[in-house]
């Protein structure tokens, strides 16, 4: 199947979904379930998405109910983003529900964790 960018006047017919191809310059996009997986703790997963010249990175973090990240997460050298796509996120202090964004500037730190299970959209501005 294919789709049809257009842009600038221009149209280029390319297989739905090709990388940074297309009427949309500069664009890159994965489908989550499409990127590559990584176990980091029993239970938590990462799913890396983009990273940037710069060395920003977007991932989906996926948490199954019970698991914990092993000791604490420092966001260093800069600061991280979450999103909570689904299921309750839990920082080691509060629970943070589906729908709830959190930003945690460089130099802080948490210990990640979920009693139900979640998943999170995650981004590095600052690698």
């Amino acid at each position: 199947m294919s789709e049809t960018n257009t842009t600038e006047g221009t149209t280029d017919a390319t297989p739905a979904g090709t990388p940074g191809v297309g009427g949309t310059a500069g664009y890159v996009w994965t489908a989550v379930d499409d990127a590559p997986v990584r176990e980091l703790f029993p239970g938590i997963r990462s799913r890396p998405l983009w990273t940037g010249e710069n060395g920003a990175k977007a991932q989906v973090l996926e948490m199954d109910p019970g698991s914990r990240w092993d000791g604490i997460d420092l966001h260093h050298p800069g600061p991280e983003e979450v999103f909570v796509v689904s299921g309750t996120f839990n920082d080691g202090d509060h629970d943070h529900p589906a729908g709830t964004f959190l930003h945690a500037p460089a130099g802080s730190w948490h210990v990640p964790q979920s009693a139900t299970g979640c998943r999170l959209f995650v981004f590095y501005p600052e690698g």
